[in-house]
């Protein structure tokens, strides 16, 4: 931890950390050489499991068949003497529990041999199920302190991995976490359900247009886009607010922060290159295929982006991603701050989550390809989205809300709160057509000429972007740009596989009630684009292309009726709702008492971190902004009265004393109105997080403007923590 000068010892970490290095090899490693080799992968398995066993596994993976006791005991054989091979000692049951985060057990796989010796053993049963303590996780309701029973069980579909650092290799085995009467107690468990919802309707709409044959599954993919701020760690323990919070509480935006727009995409300092290089490698040691990295938008913002993957797999990387972000930002001096808004007035992160959908032999089924107006099919899907979006973009706005996230959406930077699709100008006008009648002509993009011999001409897309809108088609994929840095992608993800399968069911359900088995494509194209235009019709309100940004969008979308829910007290109580409890009841992704129990954990959250942050605030303006703004008020009086004492006029400087003193008295008065209102009463839930809306985040609010208003007055040497100026530009 820092002590003395955080400042000073920060600039001196910069600067030996630049001499270190500039001797070292700096010549990159190759990534196929070492691609994966810590995770059980299907190669590792075809190279160490019987054919027999490897083809159950494989048919497990696929189709979702049981395999027996006997295959998991050979499949656990062989993980273990794989993961010992690579110096594993011990493994896990790794599950993702209603934190948010990750949870992980471990237990050794040595055992005593009887004859006063060791050997390394994992059985079958050790791999298939463990049984952690379930008390000690939210379970909103579900489970009382005393029933502590709850069960993992292994994920076969995503493979095991093993997680290194000093002096140990652990085994990681994905496992889903349910309670002793098989409620769901994690994200992932809801998650499969859902894939296995999209799945079922998903192949009847091929089914229904005859692109079935060969396709053995259909699945939802994902792409997340991760964004963080790296700080200094001198630094970041120096500011309790970062430390406890995420977020700073306090804090003046230096003059110059992001309005030069040069930090975007510029080029990465060689420090925060070595640290992404090294992140990255161990990313590729577990699998998980990132390719972009880039500075982000504010100064000391970055973001890393991976490949599609299946969005189950997809999951389980993007929480280890954070992890391994958080442990690698450490080893080269550095915080990792997820936070969704860490540094008030300069951009926040968010987590893009890039969502298609695609059949097991590679096709997807969100790509318009050139004729797109041929594309009956795509169409039928792009449809199914659109009226997924528009009933429950209530649903949507409630699995990103949270307190931290709060403070990002509705600003210049991120979607607002209203939940609206953009097209674009290619599908806007194909859906335009297909209300009308039969769409006969696809936009083209066509081709830019830059007036350079030397530069190529370059293929122009049918369609800008839409940085403004939430959920926005981007070519071959819908992006929901809502969801915070900090948030797990599984729930979010779990929303939008349930709401579209519903879609697809109320598509396939109408088409099929008109349909012959042995209708030829004219008639069958006839019938669908019938049903598309009549949900055209009902739910093209949702379509907005415009600027999200604009005050006038808000008057806009109250005519369109749709939901703008600013904060998460005004978004939760969406899940409570009879339409979603029906929703998921009926695709089997959440029982009642289930959903019930999330919509418990969230409030509790929320109420939890803003209690948290207003406590933090209070200790932090009373035992560090007061006693440095007393001091300088001191200065000043003695200022004041050296001068008056000899006999020259001071009126300026005292002056500028009452006016200080009168800013010291509003300090303190806001200390003491936070204190009287960051205490809760007992209630329901919902009702407490309506309290802290309304009375403690504003009284926070206040506090802070008085808070940043001393830090411009009060002298550089006296103010008790790191500034922005040091924390966003200190690399």
């Amino acid at each position: 931890m820092s002590t003395g000068d955080p400042h000073g010892e920060a600039v001196a970490a910069s600067s030996r950390w630049q001499s270190l290095s500039a001797g070292r090899d700096s010549s990159p490693k190759r990534i196929d050489e070492f691609y994966a080799c810590d995770v059980f992968d299907q190669r590792k398995m075809r190279e160490r499991l019987p054919k027999n066993t490897f083809q159950a596994i494989i048919k497990t993976i696929e189709s979702n068949s049981k395999f027996s006791t006997d295959d998991a005991e050979v499949i656990a054989t062989a993980m273990k003497d794989w993961a010992v091979e690579r110096g594993a000692t011990h493994y896990t049951h790794w599950f993702q529990p209603m934190t948010g985060l990750t949870a992980e057990k471990h237990d050794s796989l040595v055992t005593p041999d009887g004859n006063g010796g060791v050997m390394y053993r994992l059985s079958g049963s050790n791999l298939i199920q463990g049984e952690p303590d379930a008390s000690s996780f939210p379970s909103g309701g579900l489970r009382a302190t005393f029933e502590a029973r709850g069960y993992t069980a292994w994920d076969p579909t995503s493979p095991a991995f093993i997680v290194r650092g000093k002096n140990y290799a652990t085994l990681c085995i994905p496992t889903a976490f349910v309670s002793w009467n098989g409620e769901a107690l994690d994200k992932k468990t809801p998650l499969l359900r859902s894939i296995d919802a999209l799945e079922k309707q998903a192949m009847r709409i091929l089914k229904i247009f005859g692109t079935d044959f060969g396709v053995n599954s259909v699945g939802s993919t994902l792409g997340a886009e991760q964004e963080y701020f790296l700080v200094d760690r001198n630094l970041y323990f120096a500011r309790p607010d970062l430390v406890s919070c995420g977020r700073t509480l306090f804090g003046l935006v230096p003059p110059k922060h992001q309005q030069l727009d040069d930090h975007y995409f510029g080029s990465i300092p060689p420090r925060v290159n070595a640290f992404m290089a090294e992140f990255e490698e161990e990313l590729f040691r577990l699998g998980v295929p990132v390719q972009t990295r880039h500075n982000e938008v504010a100064p000391g913002q970055y973001e890393i982006a991976p490949l599609f993957e299946s969005t189950n797999i997809a999951c389980d990387h993007q929480a280890i991603l954070m992890e391994t972000l958080k442990k690698v930002a450490g080893r080269f001096g550095f915080f990792a701050c997820l936070h969704e808004k860490p540094f008030a007035g300069v951009n926040g992160s968010g987590k893009h989550n890039n969502w298609a959908l695609s059949t097991d032999t590679g096709v997807n089924l969100l790509d318009p390809q050139d004729e797109t107006h041929t594309n009956t099919q795509f169409m039928t899907f792009l449809c199914a989205v659109i009226r997924a979006v528009h009933i429950h973009g209530d649903l949507l706005r409630a699995t990103i809300a949270g307190a931290s996230n709060d403070h990002r959406l509705g600003a210049n930077e991120a979607p607002p709160a209203i939940i609206s699709i953009f097209l674009g100008d290619m599908l806007t006008d194909l859906i335009d057509q297909l209300e009308s009648g039969k769409p006969n002509r696809t936009l083209k993009g066509g081709e830019l000429d830059l007036g350079a011999r030397t530069l190529p001409a370059l293929k122009r897309d049918s369609g800008d972007r839409n940085r403004t809108s939430p959920f926005a088609f981007t070519g071959n994929r819908f992006e929901f740009r809502a969801v915070g840095s900090t948030a797990s992608v599984a729930w979010p993800n779990t929303v939008i596989n349930t709401i579209v399968a519903e879609s697809l069911d109320f598509i396939a359900t109408n088409v099929e009630k008109s349909l012959s088995e042995d209708a030829k494509p004219e008639k069958r194209d006839q019938v669908v684009r019938k049903v598309l235009q009549g949900l055209i019709k009902e739910h093209k309100a949702i379509i907005f292309n415009g600027d999200n940004y604009a005050a006038d969008w808000q008057d806009e979308a109250a005519k369109r009726g749709l939901p703008n829910l600013k904060t998460t007290a005004d978004a939760l109580p969406a899940l409570q709702s009879s339409k979603v409890k029906t929703l998921f009841k009926k695709y089997k992704v959440l029982s009642n008492t289930e959903l019930e129990s999330r919509s418990e954990i969230f409030a509790e959250k929320y109420i939890t971190e803003i209690s948290i942050e207003a406590e933090q605030m209070a200790s932090m303006a009373r035992t560090m902004i007061m006693p440095a703004a007393i001091k300088h008020q001191r200065n000043i009086a003695e200022a004041v009265g050296a001068t008056e004492g000899v006999g020259v006029d001071s009126s300026v400087l005292r002056g500028e004393l009452e006016d200080f003193v009168e800013m010291v008295c509003v300090l303190k008065d806001r200390i003491e109105s936070l204190e009287e209102v960051r205490i809760i009463a007992d209630g329901q839930t919902m009702m407490q997080c309506e309290y802290c809306r309304d009375q403690i985040v504003p009284a926070m609010e206040s506090l802070r403007e008085i808070g940043d208003q001393l830090e411009a007055h009060v002298e550089a040497e006296l103010w008790p923590m790191p500034v922005y100026s040091q924390l966003l530009t200190l690399r």
